[in-house]
C-alpha cells in the first residue's frame, strides 16, 4: 500500500480520548479471571496520574454475554444500558469507561442504533422510566479503558521504574499484541486505528520499551466467541482458534503477550495449558509457556509494583520469566501468599509445562 494511503486510512480511524473525568464500569467477568487488572487501572489513574476516575457499587452488567449468547433480546440490553447511563448523569459525568470489551461493543451498537432510529431510543427512555424511575442523558465519549491508558501512556512512561527491555541483553522485549475483536471489528471507527492497523496496545508498548512482533494470524479470533465456548459441545472450535495463533507466531519466539478484553487473555493464557497437557507441546522454550498479561497488569509492572499486588500468580503460565527478562525484583517465597500472611493454598502444578 502506499504511504499516502495507509496514512489515509490511520486518519479515518482516530478517535478524540478525554484523559480524565469519567464515570467507569468493570466488566462482570474480568474480576474472577484476573482480578489485579481493575484494582489496577483506578490506583494507576487516580493515585499515581491524579485522573478524576468515578465508580460507583450500583451499576450491573451491560448485558453483552447475555445478548450475545441469545438469551436476553437487544431491548432488554438497551433498558440495561439505559440505567447504566443515568447512574452516569446522576453522578455528573459525560464521559464513559468500560472495562469490557464485549460492553464496548454492545454500547457502540446501541449508541449507533439509538443515533440511527430516534423512536428506538425514545421507547428506550420510557422503558427505563417505567421500570425504575430514572432519566439518562447520553455520553459525550465512549472509551474503552485500554483507550485511556494508551491516551496516558507517555504519562506512564515518565514514571516508569522498568521498560520491556531485556536487561541482559539490552534489546526491546518481543511482544505480540492481541486485540479484542469486539473493539476493532465490529465497529472499526470506535477503535484507535481501526480493524487493520489497531495502535491502542502497540502504542503502549513502544511507549514502555517492547517491539511489536507482527505475524500472519495476529489478528485472528482469540477463540472465545462465546458460543464456541460456552456451548460444551463446541469448545474444541475454541481450542483450535487459539491453537492457530500460537502455531502462526512460534517461530517469531515472543517474550511476552499482552490483550485487552476479559476472555481473550483468559484462553490465550488457559489453552496453553491444555495444548501442553494434551499434545505435549509448549510455546515458549524450556518447557515453558509464553506469559500472556491485561494491559494494566503490563502498566503495573513498568510502573514498579510487586507482581503479586496485581495478582500475577492466578496466572497459569508462569510469569516469572518474563519479570526474570526485565529485572523485575519479586519474592517467589510469597507468590501464594495472602492478606496478613495468609497461606492461600499452591495448585498442583501440571505435568508438561513449567510453571516455575
Amino acid at each position: 500500500m502506499k504511504k499516502e494511503g495507509k496514512e489515509q486510512i490511520w486518519r479515518d480511524y482516530q478517535k478524540e480520548i478525554p484523559d480524565n473525568d469519567y464515570f467507569y464500569v468493570r466488566s462482570c467477568i474480568r474480576q474472577n479471571f484476573f482480578p489485579g487488572s481493575e484494582k489496577m487501572f483506578m490506583k494507576i489513574l487516580v493515585d499515581d496520574l491524579g485522573k478524576n476516575i468515578y465508580e460507583t457499587e450500583h451499576h450491573t452488567t451491560c448485558g453483552g454475554i447475555g445478548y450475545h449468547s441469545d438469551v436476553i433480546p437487544l431491548e432488554t440490553a438497551m433498558t440495561i444500558i439505559a440505567r447504566q447511563f443515568a447512574l452516569m448523569t446522576e453522578a455528573g459525568y459525560k464521559n464513559y469507561a468500560a472495562s469490557c470489551i464485549t460492553s464496548f461493543g454492545l454500547y457502540s451498537e446501541v449508541l449507533e442504533t439509538w443515533h440511527n432510529f430516534p423512536e428506538v431510543l425514545a421507547k428506550v427512555r420510557d422503558n427505563l422510566k417505567k421500570s425504575t424511575g430514572r432519566e439518562f442523558e447520553l455520553p459525550q465519549h465512549l472509551a474503552h479503558a485500554s483507550d485511556i491508558i494508551y491516551k496516558v501512556r507517555q504519562e506512564i512512561a515518565d514514571k516508569a521504574k522498568y521498560k520491556l527491555i531485556n536487561k541482559e541483553t539490552g534489546k526491546p522485549l518481543k511482544v505480540v499484541e492481541h486485540i479484542g475483536c469486539h473493539y476493532s471489528k465490529m465497529f472499526p471507527h470506535k477503535g484507535v486505528g481501526g480493524a487493520e492497523y489497531p495502535y491502542v496496545l502497540s502504542g503502549m508498548v513502544e511507549a514502555w520499551g517492547g517491539e511489536v512482533i507482527d505475524y500472519p494470524e495476529r489478528r485472528h479470533c482469540c477463540g472465545f466467541g462465546f458460543r464456541q465456548y460456552l456451548v460444551q459441545a463446541n469448545r474444541g472450535y475454541s481450542l483450535a482458534n487459539t491453537h492457530k495463533k500460537f502455531e502462526s507466531m512460534e517461530p517469531f519466539e515472543p517474550d511476552m503477550i499482552i490483550t485487552n478484553c476479559p476472555g481473550c487473555p483468559y484462553f490465550l493464557d488457559r489453552w496453553q495449558y491444555v495444548i501442553a497437557e494434551t499434545e505435549g507441546k509448549t510455546y515458549g522454550g524450556k518447557n515453558q509457556g509464553i506469559p500472556v498479561f491485561t494491559y494494566e497488569e503490563v502498566a503495573s509492572l513498568v510502573l514498579g509494583y510487586n507482581p503479586w499486588d496485581i495478582c500475577l500468580q492466578v496466572h497459569q503460565v508462569a510469569v516469572e520469566p518474563l519479570l526474570d527478562k526485565i529485572g523485575i525484583k519479586y519474592d517467589a517465597g510469597k507468590k501464594y501468599e495472602g492478606l496478613n500472611g495468609k497461606d492461600i493454598g499452591k495448585p498442583e502444578m501440571p505435568g508438561c509445562i513449567k510453571c516455575c
